[in-house]
């Protein structure tokens, strides 16, 4: 059973790359990409295993501590759970739930994240070498940190699936996620005042000399820490082993052992419960009155369009998802500026950054369509007045939003001299953002969750495809925002006020050339793709 679930995830693999190109090449660049990092990682663990054991024991306790915990969360809330051997639908086969179980543990190691992890680990386990005892308990825990990112994994998106289809429990959790980002920078800045402050083996208290050996003391509390978690534990059994303290080596397997067994307690009922309980469909049941957007919008084909997308941006919970961190977006930069000493002059970034979330958010409206998307088809909407509709509603919603952020950070943070460069920079990548989702999603269009479904659901053969798409938007944004990026810089650190007044030109004018043309190309290739597009989102439903 858990060799056919293998094939069957192999098979859908290979269809979903002979369908698209793009997700080939996705899929080469990723494991290029993972490789070169695991040579890197592997190289660096075992040249550290033999000059500094301890030191490295205590890096790959932290590294590996993260990598599991973001196996664990991660998947909520960017690639979302994996739906290419979706449980719901092996519900008529009347497979035992505990081979169906292990068949989808088994079947979730065949992805480039997985490949990476396990290589990562395996290698990473070669920094002992000099010590075999040490050696076969990093090779076992590798093995256990693995399982406990797939399990773990599974387990958190099967347990939250439910409550993921109500906007209400998503907006909950965006939140509770971001309460462990907020304490990132006191908690560091709180290692780095008491770093220096340490107890030796005698229980004198020494002080560090200088910052190396403050963060070098931070990073042995860390990852003595970590230790002692589920997501740790694996990572220090060799570091126990090796120092010859083999209670410590036991009592961290025990907490392996139990958090894995409790993690595949979770995911059986979890899946037992989705098999036998079918979910809502997360539409909202609320009644509706009146025409809402399209009574206010004009009654033109790039008014209908700008209203349909108003009222995506407002009730559709796949765009909120994407626009969630906006609003947390002041709050997260002063917590990290107060904690680590920069002040409140990191909420000059909030602005740019905000900028560029809300204009890559239409660069696969076509997807988000769905079947929906023939109604432009069957009428004939113009390419112009389908772009234009995209981008005025987040253009309306951006351009005061983003400005107010600009004026508000240099009010907090008192440096009115980069209001012209802060705007000049915002608006531009405002702009040119815009300009260049209007092209990327008449022609790169991916696939997304489904009208009603979770927002944090990946259908099948959406990672690259997305990762891919995202990417190449990312990289041309970059280009194009480049020059006002460098005079902006320039007017922010103070080199010259005529650098800001530039900035503030150049990027209100390429915004405008940008958007300009970006949406007349977009109009084009729109036009031109009206089939081959029908033909992708109908192929996604």
């Amino acid at each position: 059973m858990v060799a056919h679930f293998v094939r069957l995830k192999l098979t859908l693999l290979g269809n979903t790359l002979r369908r698209s190109v793009w997700q080939t090449i996705g899929l080469v660049v990723a494991l290029l990409y993972g490789l070169t990092v695991v040579t890197f990682l592997v190289g660096a663990a075992v040249a550290g295993g033999r000059t500094d054991p301890e030191l490295t024991g205590q890096v790959l306790t932290v590294v590996g501590a993260a990598v599991v915990l973001g196996w664990w969360v991660v998947p909520l809330f960017a690639f979302g759970v994996d739906s290419t051997l979706d449980p719901l639908r092996f519900v008529t086969f009347a497979i035992p739930r505990r081979r169906l179980l292990a068949g989808l543990a088994v079947a979730g190691a065949v992805s480039v994240p997985a490949v990476v992890t396990l290589l990562a680990g395996l290698g990473a386990a070669f920094a002992w070498a000099s010590d075999p005892a040490a050696l076969g308990a990093a090779l076992l825990g590798a093995v256990a940190a693995f399982a406990l990112c797939l399990v773990g994994s599974r387990a958190t998106t099967t347990l939250l699936a439910p409550l993921l289809d109500s906007r209400r429990y998503r907006e909950v959790l965006m939140v509770v996620a971001i309460v462990p980002l907020l304490a990132i920078g006191p908690f560091f800045a709180w290692l780095g005042s008491g770093a220096d402050r340490q107890v030796d083996a005698s229980g004198v208290t020494v002080t560090a000399t200088g910052p190396g050996e403050e963060l070098l003391a931070g990073l042995a509390t860390v990852a003595d820490i970590a230790s002692w978690t589920p997501f740790g534990a694996p990572w220090a059994l060799a570091g126990a082993v090796h120092d010859g303290a083999w209670g410590a080596a036991l009592a961290r397997f025990a907490v392996v052992v139990v958090t894995l067994a409790a993690a595949a307690l979770v995911w059986d009922r979890s899946l037992a419960r989705t098999l036998v309980t079918p979910r809502g469909d997360g539409a909202a049941t609320a009644s509706r009155h009146g025409l809402g957007w399209f009574a206010r919008m004009p009654a033109t084909p790039t008014g209908a369009v700008a209203a349909r997308c108003a009222t995506y941006w407002i009730r559709d919970p796949r765009y909120a998802a994407s626009l969630a961190m906006v609003p947390l977006l002041p709050v997260v930069m002063v917590a990290v500026g107060m904690s680590s000493g920069a002040g409140t002059g990191l909420l000059l970034v909030v602005a740019p950054i905000a900028a560029f979330i809300l204009a890559i958010g239409p660069s696969n409206d076509v997807g988000f369509d769905n079947t929906a998307f023939a109604l432009h088809v069957s009428a004939g909407v113009p390419g112009r007045a389908d772009r234009w509709g995209r981008v005025v509603p987040v253009a309306a919603v951006g351009v005061p939003l983003v400005v107010a952020f600009a004026v508000a950070a240099v009010l907090v943070s008192e440096r009115w001299d980069t209001l012209p460069a802060l705007l000049g920079l915002s608006l531009g990548v405002l702009g040119v953002g815009l300009g260049v989702s209007s092209v990327a999603s008449a022609r790169l269009v991916y696939p997304v969750p489904k009208p009603g479904e979770s927002a944090f659901k990946t259908p099948q053969g959406a990672t690259m495809a997305t990762l891919v798409a995202q990417m190449v938007a990312f990289l041309v944004v970059a280009v194009l925002t480049a020059p006002t990026v460098v005079l902006a810089l320039l007017g922010i650190f103070g080199v010259g006020a005529a650098y800001g007044w530039a900035a503030l030109a150049v990027g209100l004018v390429s915004a405008g050339v940008v958007l300009v043309l970006g949406v007349r190309w977009g109009a084009r290739v729109y036009e031109r793709r009206l089939p081959e597009l029908l033909t992708q989102v109908t192929a996604f439903a």
